[in-house]
C-alpha cells in the first residue's frame, strides 16, 4: 500500500528532523557509545539542510530533486538499521536506530508516485 505523497512527505521532514536533533538529548543517548548521540544529531542537522534543498513544496532552495532525497532518506534509514551493529549500540542506543531506521524505510518504501493510481480490490 502506497500513500505517502510527495506533499506528505514533504510535512513530515522538518518535524523528523528536529526529533533527531532533540531526542538525543531528552533520551541520554550515548551510554554505549558517544557515537549514538552524535549520529543522531549530526543527521538531523543534514535532513534539515536537505528539506530546505528539496524540490518539494516545503523546499526554500529548490536543487535536489525529490528522487535524490528519497535516495537518501534510503540511504539514512539502511543506515540507522545497521548502526548498532557497527557501532557497538547496545539497549536504548540501539533501539533508537532499530525504530527509527525501520520507520525511515517504511516512509521510503510507501512512497506513492505522482499521477500513481490507488487500485482498491473489488468484492
Amino acid at each position: 500500500m502506497k500513500f505517502i505523497t510527495k506533499q506528505i512527505h514533504a510535512f513530515l521532514d522538518y518535524p523528523v528532523a528536529i526529533a533527531l536533533m532533540g531526542l538525543p538529548f531528552l533520551l541520554g543517548l550515548g551510554s554505549s557509545n558517544p557515537l549514538a548521540w552524535q549520529l543522531s544529531v549530526a543527521t538531523g542537522v543534514a535532513a534539515f539542510i536537505l528539506t530546505l534543498l528539496t524540490d518539494h513544496q516545503l523546499g526554500v532552495i529548490r536543487v535536489i530533486s525529490y528522487k535524490m532525497h528519497l535516495m537518501v532518506d534510503f540511504i539514512v534509514g539502511v543506515t540507522f538499521v545497521l548502526a548498532p551493529f557497527v557501532f557497538s549500540f547496545e539497549g536504548l542506543d540501539a533501539y533508537y536506530y532499530w525504530i527509527n531506521g525501520a520507520a525511515v524505510l517504511a516512509v521510503v518504501s510507501m512512497h506513492k508516485a505522482e499521477g500513481e493510481q490507488q487500485h482498491s480490490v473489488a468484492s
